[in-house]
């Protein structure tokens, strides 16, 4: 006799479904508040003479391992478009990229920080199943390696031709950009070290 699901069971799994998905959107909704929020208020950014260091990666980190890697995507895609509207006059870095090359300053800002959620996630997602708690740490430590790695390939990508080809400052730039690869090799070898049994 095949299973056959009364109607009061199809409609509480409906519910269910619902729930679980209004409950989904809630939390996306208030992670990519919290962005906005950080972004336009001085809890985002620790600004100094020329350098801004952002904090924003810590709610694209919380969102791709509550919400997944879709969750983290959207994330990052807030960070991303937080980020270009700071080229409108509100942060000299972003600003002078945006008088060179607008379209290619949309790209360098969105881009790497849509990828570093969505991969965030993915990260947390693999490593969860095999070390659970270990999963939150290794995610928040990939996730401002990757904004870095990201933001910088596509920076010098875009801008290489202009400012950052200069013989004068290029030298500076690329010895920078060295050294962030040499920090993600080393927190490559700190993740081995930590799912090594």
């Amino acid at each position: 006799m095949p299973f056959h699901r009364t109607e009061e069971e199809k409609k509480e799994t409906m519910n269910n479904t619902h729930a679980s998905r209004t409950r989904y959107l809630v939390e996306l909704a208030l992670m990519v508040t919290i962005i906005f929020v950080m972004a336009f208020t001085p809890l985002g950014y620790f600004r100094t003479l020329g350098l801004s260091i952002t904090f924003l990666t810590v709610p694209v980190a919380v969102g791709a391992m509550i919400l997944g890697p879709v969750g983290g995507a959207i994330c990052g895609l807030a960070f991303g478009i937080t980020s270009f509207m700071q080229c409108f006059g509100m942060g000299a870095f972003g600003t002078m990229l945006f008088s060179i090359n607008p379209l290619g300053t949309a790209v360098v800002c969105i881009v790497p920080r849509l990828l570093e959620g969505w991969i965030t996630g993915l990260i947390f997602k693999a490593v969860r199943g095999k070390m659970k708690n270990g999963a939150y740490l290794v995610a928040s430590l990939a996730c401002p390696l990757l904004n870095t790695l990201f933001f910088m390939s596509t920076l010098v990508l875009i801008f290489y031709h202009t400012v950052f080809g200069n013989k004068d400052q290029s030298g500076e730039f690329l010895l920078e950009l060295v050294l962030g690869i040499e920090v993600v090799v080393l927190g490559h070898e700190v993740i081995q070290q930590l799912l090594s049994p």
